[in-house]
Order: C-alpha cells, then sequence, then structure tokens
C-alpha cells in the first residue's frame, strides 16, 4: 500500500492496524503515532495480537522487513487480502506525506 493511500484511509475513518516491525532504536528517529510496534523478531510470538479480520499494514524502514512481516502471517492463515507492506516504509512515508520525519536514517 502506498503511503498515500494509507493515510487517505486513515483520514476517511478505517479501522486500520498499522504494525512497525522496527528496533526501539528506529522509532527513537522516526516513529508513526498511531503505529503499534511488534520486532519483527518478536511477531511469531506476538502474531495473536494481529487481528485476521481488519486491514493490517506492517511498517519498517523501506519495506523490506514489513514485506516479510506480512509474508509471514499469511503463510500462517491470516487473510492475504487483509495484509499490507507499506510501499517504501517510514522513509516514502516521510517524503510522501509527512516531511517533517527524517528523510533518510
Amino acid at each position: 500500500m502506498k503511503p498515500a493511500e494509507l493515510k487517505r484511509r486513515l483520514d476517511a475513518g478505517e479501522a486500520i492496524v498499522v504494525i512497525d516491525v522496527r528496533q526501539d532504536w528506529e522509532l527513537e528517529i522516526s516513529k508513526l503515532d498511531f503505529a503499534k510496534q511488534i520486532i519483527l523478531t518478536d511477531l511469531p510470538l506476538r502474531a495473536d495480537e494481529i487481528p485476521q479480520d481488519k486491514v493490517v499494514v506492517f511498517v519498517c524502514r523501506s519495506g523490506g522487513r514489513s514485506m516479510q512481516a506480512a509474508e509471514f502471517l499469511a503463510v500462517q492463515g491470516w487473510p492475504e487480502e487483509n495484509l499490507f507492506n507499506l510501499d517504501g516504509g517510514i522513509l516514502r512515508w516521510a517524503q510522501d506525506v509527512d516531511p517533517s520525519l527524517p528523510r533518510i536514517y
């Protein structure tokens, strides 16, 4: 999902769950206040915290780890049509939606 689409859908009030899979030190640099952090390596132990009946968008720095998270849950049985990766990650969000965030780190 592209950042502009996520922003539009959140602004429209859609019940989208945003999961940030980055490390603590990365959130100190840049974070989305509406996202819940579940570090990628913790995902197998915390998958039950992620609803299967809602749209879920995973976020990381540039899109690689968040894609892994979505793929992992799909393999575990979450409906693929509900799982999304934020295209370009937080860096693209900073570029396209919120220029107050660092655009590189």
